[in-house]
């Protein structure tokens, strides 16, 4: 009988997991030059169990400077959003790391594609330097 996963184990199966989507994503060879951030963006979006937005309403990436990402989980272009639209992505960001990615994206799926793409964002900046601690990616 499988027991549940824990919380742990959640995410450290999902940073596995994502650690091998950003190895395939480097390998496509319109990703060949991609800074390793945008190919982590890129893997949390081609994750298993995430829905895909359609290209033409992602949201622009703006790079973050680096006062607002030490101050907040969002990323730069939602600092400017409604305080209600910065709550919804603070909390799927927590759904992140207490239930896991997909978890998050099925939550996120009830919101507009900003939230959902700033959330890839924000998951991209919070787990980069934690896949790259475990050296999981580069």
């Amino acid at each position: 009988m499988d027991q549940p996963q824990s919380f742990e184990q959640r995410l450290e199966s999902d940073m596995h997991q994502l650690a091998e989507q950003v190895a395939a994503q480097r390998e496509r060879p319109e990703m060949k030059g991609m800074r390793e951030q945008e190919l982590l963006k890129e893997a949390i979006r081609a994750f298993p169990g995430v829905p895909r937005p359609p290209q033409e309403l992602k949201a622009q990436t703006l790079p973050q400077s680096p006062s607002a990402a030490a101050m907040s989980p969002l990323p730069a272009y939602a600092q400017s959003a409604s305080p209600e639209t910065k709550l919804e992505i603070e909390h799927l960001i927590e759904v992140a790391f207490s239930k896991g990615v997909v978890e998050a994206f099925a939550e996120a799926e009830k919101s507009s594609y900003f939230v959902e793409d700033a959330l890839v964002d924000a998951l991209a900046g919070k787990l980069y330097p934690i896949l790259q601690a475990k050296k999981l990616i580069n």
